[in-house]
């Protein structure tokens, strides 16, 4: 597909939960994880939009069509004194994908976090997607070979949150 100069973005509203979820779904697609997804309409209602919005959105239009979109929300490094921005998700359709708009989305979610002081700008890729961390590379972002992430979910995060007792490590 040619190049498309008329992207443009702008912040998701309320209006827009089945828009996201559908972006969520069309992500988890392409990372081979639909059967995770659990999220609903009101669920990002609630959470992106409601008392305590838990992240942003940024969505990303190629002329009228909305395209892809970026999820991100604050951090803090302790080593740094100071907030940062992670970028939990970031997602082009495929039909407007290497046309420069997910570049676009990035940069706009890194020019949010420059303007309110970030000290960093972090997010994770797949290991298997080496496209992606190729492109990310090219951008100039580091790969933190040192650190891994871990999760916890489910019953192992209500059996921890339910622990009192002291011991291990």
């Amino acid at each position: 597909m040619s190049k498309d100069n008329n992207f443009h973005i702008r912040p998701a509203t309320p209006a827009d939960a089945a828009l996201i979820l559908t972006f969520i779904k069309g992500l988890a697609e392409f990372e081979l994880l639909s059967d995770e997804v659990t999220a609903t309409e009101a669920d990002l209602r609630e959470s992106l939009f409601g008392a305590n919005p838990g992240a942003e959105v940024a969505i990303g239009f190629a002329g009228d069509e909305p395209a892809g979109f970026a999820v991100f929300f604050h951090n803090y490094s302790t080593f740094l004194g100071q907030r940062g921005m992670y970028l939990e998700d970031i997602f082009v359709i495929p039909e407007h994908r290497s046309n420069g708009l997910g570049k676009l989305l990035l940069s706009h979610v890194a020019n949010i976090a420059v303007e309110r002081g970030c000290g960093r700008l972090e997010w994770s890729v797949l290991d298997w997607n080496e496209n992606a961390a190729r492109f990310y590379k090219g951008l100039g972002a580091e790969v933190m070979d040192d650190w891994r992430t871990f999760r916890m979910d489910g019953d192992a995060l209500k059996q921890l949150a339910s622990d009192k007792t002291t011991g291990g490590q």
